[in-house]
């Protein structure tokens, strides 16, 4: 399948992407709605969720993205490999995640990935990152006691804001005070394996919800 052709940032604070989404019953798309969820955030193409779920087929996984057309790829890629415990949704975050948990069973939450998110350098446009605390305390509310919580970067500044968002809730705990030396996930993203080939740094922390 080719791949469509997207922007590579958009701004998440535009009156476009204010909106709340249609949710999906999610009964209908997951064989077994009660099994536990692993969450992406910003899932962009989607290739780590799709290895993800093959890799580990006793969970479900969501992820997210506000790029429209990279959502319908995916979705697309999915259904040609016929995976009932996959989905990508079309929205922004810090908008619509308290309505999509509200539409799951509660307790699903376990996993959270936030890997490589936009790092908006210019200062005045550091309010579009995704890690803002509001989306911090909703996570707090949805993710499991013991939830994990993996943030991972190429730019050192954006992954110690995202530590200290999270740091500054009452609700996480950081395992490592340093970063971690290597991928507690079973599949490396496709960010992730471009940054290594390269031999630069990745920076990564894991949260626990306590």
């Amino acid at each position: 399948m080719a791949r469509v052709r997207v922007r590579q940032h958009v701004n998440p604070l535009s009156s476009k992407y204010q909106q709340l989404v249609t949710i999906p019953n999610f009964s209908n798309i997951y064989a077994d709605i009660n099994k536990p969820l692993h969450l992406d955030i910003g899932c962009a193409r989607g290739r780590f969720l799709w290895q993800m779920a093959q890799v580990e087929p006793e969970w479900n996984f969501l992820g997210l993205e506000i790029r429209e057309p990279l959502v319908i790829e995916a979705n697309n890629w999915r259904d040609e490999q016929g995976l009932n415990n996959l989905h990508y949704l079309f929205c922004n975050v810090n908008i619509s995640l308290g309505e999509i948990f509200e539409s799951l069973p509660k307790g699903v939450l376990k996993r959270v990935s936030i890997l490589f998110p936009d790092p908006w350098f210019k200062r005045r446009h550091q309010t579009r990152r995704v890690v803002q605390p509001k989306l911090v305390e909703d996570l707090s509310n949805y993710l499991t006691v013991g939830g994990e919580v993996f943030l991972h970067s190429d730019v050192e500044e954006v992954a110690k804001e995202m530590c200290n968002i999270f740091s500054e809730h009452s609700s996480f705990e950081r395992s490592y005070n340093n970063w971690l030396d290597e991928n507690f996930l079973p599949v490396l993203s496709e960010r992730e394996k471009a940054t290594l080939t390269k031999n630069l740094p990745v920076y990564r922390a894991l949260f626990i919800k306590s």
